[in-house]
């Protein structure tokens, strides 16, 4: 983390996001399941970050000693913190080719073999952007630091209630505030701006994710 923040030009940028659509959604489809197969929230949160950077390759890759190397395939390394203490952040492999279901066992699977120490070299060694999401803890944003040789780290805060004007009137709705940490050499505001734009767009229709 030294390294990084010594040698990476971090930029920041934040967007809150609203989540009406997919919560409405995911109810509605949560109604028709069993409780051990219902979907959570940062399954579609996963899902719109993977389908976003691949829609802004900027994000997604490696800056080594020849300069930036865009990836192909998104693979979303993961934050999680360990019961020891310690956080180790591995790979979804080509979470955007997952449907939300996949990504969720997916997920479900590397937390439990992250913390019982089970987790293979190559989950560890290619993720090509990293998700840290601490909205279980309680907290609204986060601002992380890139893990090199990546270029961008995408954080999640708690879902929470929120006055929210929608179409000129006020009502009450579920949000999240999405955050960008990325290497200015790479990419820029305008291109972390059309990452959480993106972001912002595939959550308005989570039936398509």
């Amino acid at each position: 983390m030294s390294k990084s923040k010594q040698t990476i030009p971090h930029y920041y940028l934040s967007s809150t996001v609203d989540l009406a659509a997919a919560v409405a959604w995911m109810q509605s489809v949560n109604l028709q399941r069993p409780v051990s197969s219902r979907l959570v929230a940062s399954a579609l949160l996963l899902k719109a970050t993977a389908l976003a950077a691949k829609t802004v390759p900027e994000v997604n890759g490696f800056y080594l000693d020849d300069g930036f190397r865009p990836s192909s395939s998104v693979h979303l390394g993961v934050a999680v913190a360990l019961r020891k203490g310690g956080i180790v952040a591995p790979a979804i492999h080509n979470a955007d080719t997952l449907s939300v279901d996949e990504l969720m066992e997916g997920l479900r699977d590397l937390v439990g073999r992250a913390r019982a120490g089970r987790l293979q070299r190559a989950e560890m060694a290619d993720p090509t952007i990293t998700v840290t999401n601490l909205g279980d803890l309680g907290v609204d944003s986060v601002f992380g630091v890139i893990y090199p040789p990546q270029v961008a780290m995408v954080g999640l805060g708690r879902v929470m209630e929120q006055p929210w004007a929608h179409n000129g009137m006020l009502g009450i709705r579920p949000v999240v505030t999405a955050t960008l940490s990325a290497d200015h050499r790479v990419s820029d505001g305008l291109r972390g701006a059309r990452f959480l734009a993106r972001l912002d767009e595939l959550l308005q229709k989570p039936e398509e994710l």
